[in-house]
């Protein structure tokens, strides 16, 4: 076959350094930029035979996220703007290890197995962020489209979240929306400007908002999107990239992780601010008080925001569909709490990692999942996106049922439901804030987080640890599991998990209790009974304090 002839060819352009060994995980590929050219003409490859297969287009990403700059990496998009299936994922391994000489042979392979006819059209959508990598490492991925013979949309500089809602546009025929930047910005827009008209009198102070892009894309595309929002929005920019270094000392995770401010921004005291991610698919708030204490509004807040909202909405629309929140066992317990007792919303817990929190919430009519980190969006059922539809047609109801029935259907629009996506969630939270007319310190006294502490401890081989229950209880090595019990049982209101990493040789451990110092002491103790049971290397861990 021609084809062949010319992935042969290309091939050779984007050779693979021998040896190198590479996994795709729930991020995709990840590492450094310079070892990356030949995953990602073989992820061109692989995106052509996914889209031949599927009968459908197929996003190919090249971002690192919230790495450093001198990374990069590379995602591919399934046909709804969901992540790729994970039968696939083994494809995308087996294909970026596959030796030179041995490439054809483990394409033919694939193509067999799935039993794709070749002969049908492929259609994949290219999209990158800024890093200076990114430009010739997307030209990769369309030179393995095309020596497949499949046709490409190269989408150019582009946030993660968009072109997942590209892909999803595409293969709706446009009933999600148009498959266009100015689309997307137009669709969100125009629901964030409807929700804002039922926000009463609010002042300039009010629609102010200050964003730290983490010097990447969401700078760039939040500034662009800014001339649609003019009137109910007033946005401040920093950390745009005319000057610091992406995700350096700024961004999503950084804030985070550090809780503390991110570099390169200036705000006063009670001044509402939020960090974008590197590929502008997470988001966290924070803002100072009167005595210059930080604080962090996470994933947790913003879920207990959207949820407390959407839940009194369908109170008052009078409409029974089943809402929950999905976590992970890293969410805080007083958020679980406050969900499950106050507002009596469905808590449910999931592996950590964005694709499980996405299938769990699809069990529900509307699930709203975050992790910590602030990567999160809100599913609707198709059911329930029809029952909101009839609502709102409905010309029987009162004018207070048809409003909310409006307010209803205007959040399904400003959502990104594909995948987190932090100007979406921006936009959503900015336009509760204002109808509920809350400021930034009402929305973080809803509940107080218990203090926490999170610890890495590393090991000979993390897979001596195996987890069960959402990864809340240790099955093996023997022993741990009992330890942990009798160590949380010495301190109020605590727990703790521990869990093996997904890509080092290190197990996570997380501890939360009544004090911070309660906490701390907890975690160190977990920590030492992890480094004896569990092939603890290197020195034993150290108290905190």
């Amino acid at each position: 076959m021609a084809h062949f002839e010319e992935v042969s060819k290309q091939s050779d352009l984007h050779p693979k350094p021998a040896g190198l060994v590479l996994q795709y995980g729930t991020a995709g590929f990840r590492t450094s930029a310079n070892k990356l050219d030949h995953i990602m003409f073989r992820m061109g490859l692989l995106a052509t035979l996914r889209s031949k297969k599927t009968k459908a287009t197929i996003g190919v990403m090249v971002t690192a996220s919230h790495n450093p700059e001198e990374d990069n990496g590379v995602k591919l998009i399934d046909p709804m703007g969901e992540m790729l299936t994970s039968s696939w994922e083994d494809y995308a391994t087996q294909l970026a290890n596959t030796e030179q000489d041995e490439l054809l042979t483990t394409l033919k392979d694939i193509i067999k197995k799935e039993a794709i006819d070749m002969s049908r059209e492929a259609n994949v959508f290219v999209g990158k962020d800024t890093r200076s990598s990114s430009a010739s490492l997307s030209q990769a991925v369309l030179d393995g489209v095309k020596a497949l013979g499949g046709h490409s949309n190269d989408y150019g500089l582009v946030t993660t979240p968009q072109l997942h809602y590209m892909v999803c546009c595409q293969n709706t025929q446009g009933k999600y929306g148009e498959a266009t930047v100015e689309g997307y910005y137009r669709k969100l827009s125009q629901a964030f400007s409807q929700l804002a008209k039922n926000a009463s009198n609010r002042t300039d102070d009010q629609k102010h908002l200050s964003v730290d892009g983490a010097n990447g894309i969401g700078a760039i595309k939040v500034r662009e999107m800014e001339s649609h929002l003019k009137k109910h929005m007033q946005l401040s920019v920093f950390n745009d990239g005319s000057r610091g270094k992406l995700n350096h000392q700024c961004g999503a995770d950084f804030v985070k992780v550090q809780q503390e401010l991110p570099t390169g921004i200036k705000i006063n005291p009670g001044d509402r601010c939020c960090s974008f991610d590197g590929d502008a698919d997470r988001i966290v708030y924070y803002y100072t008080d009167s005595q210059g204490d930080f604080h962090l509004l996470d994933g947790d807040k913003i879920a207990t925001l959207i949820s407390t909202f959407l839940k009194e909405l369908l109170n008052e629309a009078g409409l029974d569909l089943k809402i929950a929140v999905v976590q992970t066992a890293y969410a805080n317990g007083s958020s679980t709490h406050y969900l499950e007792k106050t507002m009596k919303v469905i808590v449910k817990c999931t592996k950590t990692g964005v694709k499980h929190l996405h299938h769990a919430a699809q069990e529900f009519d509307i699930g709203v999942y975050f992790e910590a980190n602030g990567h999160g969006t809100v599913l609707f059922s198709d059911g329930a996106e029809e029952k909101i539809q009839q609502l709102a047609n409905d010309a029987n109801i009162n004018d207070e049922r048809k409003k909310v029935a409006f307010l209803l259907q205007n959040t399904i629009n400003i959502i990104n439901q594909t995948v987190g996506d932090a100007i979406s969630d921006m936009l959503l939270i900015e336009a509760i804030l204002a109808i509920k007319g809350m400021t930034v310190q009402q929305w973080d006294a809803i509940y107080s987080d218990l203090p926490n502490r999170q610890l890495k401890v590393k090991v000979s081989d993390r897979r001596v640890i195996d987890t069960t229950d959402a990864e809340r209880r240790a099955v093996t090595p023997a022993g741990l599991q009992e330890a942990i019990d009798d160590l949380v049982k010495k301190y109020q209101k605590a727990r703790s998990f521990v869990r093996p990493s997904g890509t080092e040789d290190v197990v996570r451990v997380y501890a939360e209790a009544d004090t911070q110092e309660s906490a701390d002491t907890l975690a160190h103790e977990v920590s030492l009974a992890v480094y004896g049971l569990a092939g603890g290397v290197g020195d034993e861990p150290k108290p905190l304090h």
